[in-house]
This record gives structure tokens, C-alpha cells and sequence, in this order.
């Protein structure tokens, strides 16, 4: 029986470098690993040896046979991505999809000895997954030391607290970071943060290289009337809340409107709407917050609109997501009407299996109970306010390419936006205000031309805000590669100071190893 890769898919890649038979695309060197929403196994290809079982972190490969309840649609979805040559991208006609010439075997590039004998100091800023991953690279060469500044308390950044809780398997990859972490050569710093407890000069004098994997840590605001009233938040601040984030742990969401709307449709959104409506027992058993979990259990709300401005075909969602949510108990319907316009040109098999599922949730019957509405073609214009000055509604116009222009008012009592994150400038170093980016050459940091010596940028502060937890890995590579090149090549300041000694505020910042 050939093995599936299933909803929890971090794109990792482990799987592909262990696979023995090149079965699991796309790869790290494959134009499309960046965009890819998971991997994918040739169910023509796999011999079953079960090698990738083992790699995969989140525990997302099964045998076909053996594929948990709710995510049977995997076995198909795995073999679509796949034409009757085993190229990744079918080549029938109906869809005109160019094929992705996949390589013999996935190349395995094993760590050559440094051109250096003394010891090297790299310090890492933040310790989410492109911070860890690229501990990892660093730590396979002997001469090299790590330390880890974090600003929170616990370490690991949005696996820890970006993931949904009830979402298990993919916050598996938590152990791998712990894996890490046992490292001798690693320490994590918690709670210190750069220019309080330590200044970026400090920082670079006491490390070879310093590299900053900070993130994208604010919401893009969307402009419309009202957006500051009461009852109206971004999707990030819930998901830290019901994660116990510790930065809005004093949030406190108005539960008792029977409705909600959520305006943007990436896998963020579907995560907070299946929190409000999913049921409060179900997330019993989870790491959810308790405070969190208590407001669940007394929730007034029954409907959650998840928003979309386009059209279902452009929903922004991945496919696994979409069949996590449908396929396990949450009651989920669209409008027959979003699919009037629906093209279904240049759609690849998997973005059609997108589409066709979602066309199975199309109804026109009133829906009682607890659901979430995906709408289609609606565009925020304001939020309404009641006379007290707090929200109650959210107003919209219909963006469709057919029929008349409309604009209808959503009743709602929360209203959260999911429209994207963005980076923030750091004190010292540029920063590209237009795309919320620090520049960079292939993960050097650039000034106005020029590199800023000993200066490096991993994670979404440098490609802004996309891809998966395992993006990182290859995004991370990079960097990593770029700074060893510049260190054999003699490019890198010594430190002035010793990187062992701890920040101005030492008391705040604490050891940790493995820590949960």
C-alpha cells in the first residue's frame, strides 16, 4: 500500500531527503516548493518502505490504508498531483498546467568541514521555526556556537503559538525544535528583548554574525469606517489569546452576539472560525488556553461568515485545510450564487478539488445551528456601529462580475480581519517600508547597496509573510549558506566583547533547554 501525506503537512521536506525512491514532491530545488500547500506522494512510485513515516516531524505520512477518519480524501488528493508519467502537474489538457521535471533523487547535500578552526559566535534574534532551522544548519559544524534571544517567556515562536491547538499533529513539530534545543552548542535566552535588555550594537559585538528572525509580528490594517470600535479585533490577537500568547492574555472578545465575521479567507481565518463554533469540548483535551476555553463554553455565537472580496476559485485557503474543517463535524455551507462567474481555467488538479468541494457545500436553504458561511465576492466597506459606538454589523458590497451592485450589512457582535501580517522597521538596521521587509542579498543584510557586515535575516522579515513551517527550512538554507560563505571567505568582524556574558537586564533572561 503506498503512503499518503495527510492534512497536518508542514513542508518540512525531511520526508523527501529520507524518501529512497524520489517519491515525495515538490522538492527544496523545485520551482514550486515555496507555493506548494503540502507534499505529495506518487502513489505509482512508493515502494512502502516507510522511511518518511520516521522524518516526518508532525506525523502527516500514513500507509493509504490506514488514513485517520475524516482525512480519507488524502489518498486522492496525493494521487492528483501526479500525471500517469509521475510528473508532479497533470498534463491532460484539461488542464494546462506545465510539468514540473523533477530530478532523479532529491539531492542530499551533507555539511562539508568549515575552512576555519577557531570558534565561531552566531546570536539569533527571535526562536520560531526559521530562527531553529537555521540553529539546525548552523549547529552541524563543530566550530560553531549559538545563542538564542527570545522575547517571551516560552520559546518557538508561531509553532507554539500561531498553531491552532486543536490541530495536534502539526504542533508536533515543537519536538523537533526540542530536539534542537538539547544541542550543548545552543542556549535560548527567554524574556529579552533587543534594546531593552540588550542593544543591537552589544548584540553584534559580542557574535561573529548576528542573524535577525524577528518576523512579521503586526496585522495589515484594513482601512475602512469604524475599524477601531469595539467588538472589532484582528484574527492574530484571538489566535494568541486562545493560544495564551502572552501579549493578549488580557483580551477579551465579546462572545455573546450570535454572530461573528471573519474578513479574509487564508487558513488563518478558517482556524479562528472553527475555534468559535467547533464546541468548546472538543478543544478540552488541547493546549488551548483556559481562560480561552472557559469563554468558549459560555458562547453565545452560532454563525461565523468567513469573507472573501473575490471569487471561490481564488479562495486563499490550502485544500488541506479546507477538508480539515469539513470533514470533521463542523457544519460548513457557501452560496450557490459565488459560482456563477467560477472559471475554471489554468486550475491544477488539486486547486480544482478546491473548487469542486467547495461547490459540494453550496446552499440556498436557510442553515440553523452552529456553522460557518464561506461568502464569496463581498468587499468591507464600513462597521456598523449600535448607539453605544460598538459594533454590530459589518457592511459590504458585492464584488461579483455579474448582476447588480449591492451592499448589505452582516449582523455581527465580533468582527475579526485576517488580511495578512507585516514586518516591522527594527532600530539599526533598513528597512523596505513598501513591501515591510528588511533588504537583503540572499539573506545578507543590505543598506542603501551595501552589506551590512555580519548582518543576517531569516523567516518573514525577509520574504515577508508566506508559505508554510517547513518554507522556512530552505528560506533559512540560504541564509545559513550565505553567512558560512562569508566566513571562510574572512568577511565577518570578530566579536569585541565575550558572547558568553549575559544581556544588561541578566535577572529577565533565563536558560532553557527543551523548554515547554
Amino acid at each position: 500500500m503506498p503512503h499518503v501525506v495527510t492534512q497536518s503537512c508542514c513542508g518540512d521536506a525531511s520526508c523527501v531527503y529520507a524518501c529512497p525512491v524520489n517519491c515525495i514532491h515538490p522538492t527544496p530545488d523545485e520551482p514550486d516548493f515555496a507555493t506548494s500547500e503540502m507534499l505529495y506522494i506518487d502513489p505509482t512510485t512508493c515502494v512502502d518502505c516507510g522511511a518518511c513515516v520516521s522524518a516526518c516531524p508532525v506525523g502527516a505520512i500514513v500507509p493509504s490504508h490506514r488514513i485517520p477518519l475524516g482525512q480519507e480524501r488524502f489518498a486522492d488528493i496525493n494521487a492528483l498531483a501526479y500525471a500517469a508519467d509521475g510528473q508532479l502537474g497533470l498534463t491532460d489538457a484539461r488542464f494546462p498546467v506545465d510539468p514540473v521535471q523533477r530530478l532523479p533523487l532529491a539531492p542530499i547535500e551533507h555539511p562539508r568541514a568549515l575552512g576555519i578552526e577557531e570558534p565561531v559566535s552566531v546570536g539569533i534574534v527571535g526562536s520560531g521555526p526559521s530562527a531553529m532551522y537555521a540553529a539546525d544548519d548552523l549547529l552541524r559544524h563543530r566550530a560553531v556556537s549559538v545563542i538564542i534571544y527570545e522575547r517571551l517567556r516560552r520559546p518557538f515562536g508561531l509553532a507554539r503559538y500561531g498553531v491552532a491547538p486543536d490541530h495536534t499533529r502539526t504542533r508536533q513539530v515543537i519536538d523537533l525544535f526540542d530536539d534542537i534545543a538539547r544541542n550543548p552548542r545552543v542556549e535560548i535566552l527567554l524574556d529579552t528583548e533587543i534594546g531593552r535588555d540588550i542593544t543591537l550594537d552589544d548584540l553584534r559585538a559580542r557574535h561573529h554574525a548576528v542573524i535577525w528572525a524577528g518576523g512579521a509580528p503586526t496585522d495589515r490594517r484594513l482601512e475602512i469606517e469604524n475599524i477601531d470600535a469595539p467588538g472589532v479585533g484582528s484574527a492574530t490577537s484571538f489566535v494568541g489569546w486562545y493560544n495564551g500568547h502572552p501579549d493578549f492574555a488580557s483580551l477579551d472578545p465579546d462572545l455573546s452576539h450570535p454572530c461573528a465575521v471573519v474578513v479574509g479567507n487564508g487558513n488563518v481565518a478558517l482556524d479562528v472560525a472553527r475555534i468559535l463554533v467547533g464546541g468548546a469540548g472538543r478543544l478540552a483535551d488541547t493546549s488551548i488556553a483556559p481562560r480561552a476555553l472557559a469563554a468558549l463554553e459560555s458562547s453565545s455565537i452560532e454563525q461565523v461568515t468567513v469573507l472573501g472580496r473575490r471569487g471561490p476559485e481564488h479562495a486563499a485557503f490550502t485544500l488541506p485545510e479546507l477538508v480539515g474543517l469539513v470533514d470533521n463535524g463542523v457544519r460548513v455551507v457557501t452560496d450557490v450564487s459565488a459560482f456563477t462567474d467560477v472559471s475554471h481555467d489554468n486550475l491544477d488538479p488539486v486547486a480544482r478539488t478546491k473548487l469542486e468541494l467547495l461547490a459540494e457545500l453550496a446552499t440556498d436553504e436557510p442553515v440553523s445551528g452552529r456553522h460557518i458561511r464561506l461568502a464569496f465576492h463581498h468587499t468591507p466597506q464600513a462597521v456598523s456601529v449600535d448607539g453605544s459606538g460598538a459594533a454590530d454589523g459589518l457592511v459590504v458590497a458585492n464584488s461579483q462580475r455579474t448582476g447588480p451592485s449591492t451592499t448589505t450589512t452582516l449582523p455581527a457582535g465580533l468582527i475579526l480581519t485576517s488580511v495578512g501580517y507585516r514586518g516591522q522597521p527594527v532600530p539599526g538596521l533598513p528597512f523596505d517600508a513598501a513591501r515591510a521587509l528588511i533588504p537583503h542579498d540572499a539573506g545578507r543584510v543590505v543598506d542603501d547597496g551595501r552589506r551590512v557586515p555580519g548582518m543576517y535575516v531569516t523567516g518573514w522579515i525577509k520574504r515577508g509573510p508566506s508559505g508554510f513551517i517547513g518554507t522556512n527550512k530552505t528560506d533559512s538554507g540560504e541564509t545559513v549558506a550565505s553567512l558560512l560563505a562569508d566566513l571562510e571567505a574572512g568577511l565577518l568582524p570578530r566579536p569585541t566583547r565575550g558572547s558568553k556574558r549575559r544581556p544588561t537586564r541578566g535577572s529577565r533572561a533565563t536558560l532553557v533547554r527543551a523548554g515547554r
